[in-house]
């Protein structure tokens, strides 16, 4: 097998399936007896979707290149630590305590967001060699942590076109501003400030696009695939802190690093709540709410999030 490996290594990333195999979490770290109902919601997250993957699975096998399959899972290999990324969910604080359970920092509330995001501390599956991917996928303690996925995509679209960018502006805005706004003034075209709500939506909603698909408002489903990993940990950015401090306790975490709860960015902006969601979605008619909701039906179906 090893000599297989070396003689053609690219042949083996090809057509990956890996069924889910729903295995007890080890609780033996745990401290103190007040994490019951998180680990009873916890238990339930991890079987529906377990029973989700396995009925999807039936009808269609997912498949897919392991180097892609992996592409945004970040390892901590001192408490053996692999976190799926999802933006808009957290991630930045997942990523500030990851450095400091790596020994990269001795705190998370003194790492910018510059250093978090473009530092390059971390490092991610996909850098491993085969032999090592397989490894940690098949003994670290895998999370996902996930979000209601409207509020997720209107986090998004506020974070990126509500304020100034030096990247979406120019790369999406324009092109979203060209193809989507009628008479759209000169200063729009050039400098691509300005997206509406819902010309962002219809720039989402085109198969033919034109730009590509960004990690803000991709799916969970194609970010961290969760019916072909068996993620250990479901946690939700709507109870954040419990989920990642019981995390943090089960992976053997220092007693004195609890997960931050500052907003990372645009401290002073409303958090995106469910009404603030509401808000955005009346820009939109009754179809374009409907195929959104569509867009995003794998990820409300796989962690349990009722339909808005």
């Amino acid at each position: 097998d090893q000599q297989k490996m070396s003689e053609s290594p690219l042949s083996q990333f090809r057509g990956v399936y890996l069924p889910p195999a729903l295995h007890p979490l080890n609780k033996t770290l745990v401290r103190g007896g007040k994490w019951k109902d998180v680990d009873s919601t916890q238990e339930k997250r991890r079987s529906f979707l377990h029973d989700f993957c396995k009925k999807y699975n039936s009808r269609k096998q997912l498949r897919t290149h392991l180097m892609h399959l992996v592409s945004r899972i970040y390892v901590e290999d001192r408490h053996k630590v692999l976190y799926c990324e999802v933006p808009k969910a957290g991630c930045s604080n997942w990523k500030r305590v990851l450095m400091v359970l790596n020994g990269l920092a001795a705190s998370a509330h003194n790492i910018s967001h510059d250093d978090v995001h473009y530092g390059k501390h971390l490092r991610k599956l996909d850098s491993y060699d085969l032999k090592g991917i397989y490894t940690r996928l098949n003994t670290y303690t895998k999370t996902v942590f996930v979000r209601d996925p409207m509020e997720r995509l209107v986090s998004a679209f506020r974070d990126k076109f509500e304020h100034p960018n030096s990247y979406y502006h120019p790369v999406f805005g324009k092109a979203i501003i060209k193809r989507y706004r009628h008479n759209a003034n000169e200063e729009a075209l050039k400098t691509g400030s300005g997206v509406k709500f819902k010309e962002f939506i219809q720039y989402l909603l085109d198969s033919h696009r034109p730009v590509g698909m960004d990690i803000h408002w991709e799916q969970v489903s194609k970010l961290c695939y969760p019916c072909l990993i068996n993620y250990d940990f479901i946690g939700k950015f709507e109870t954040l802190e419990e989920d990642a401090n019981y995390f943090l306790q089960l992976v053997g975490a220092p007693a004195e690093l609890k997960f931050p709860n500052f907003k990372d960015r645009h401290s002073s902006d409303e958090r995106t709540s469910a009404e603030v969601v509401r808000q955005y979605l009346k820009e939109l008619s009754k179809e374009e709410r409907q195929l959104t909701y569509d867009f995003y039906y794998l990820d409300y179906l796989m962690f349990n999030y009722t339909s808005p």
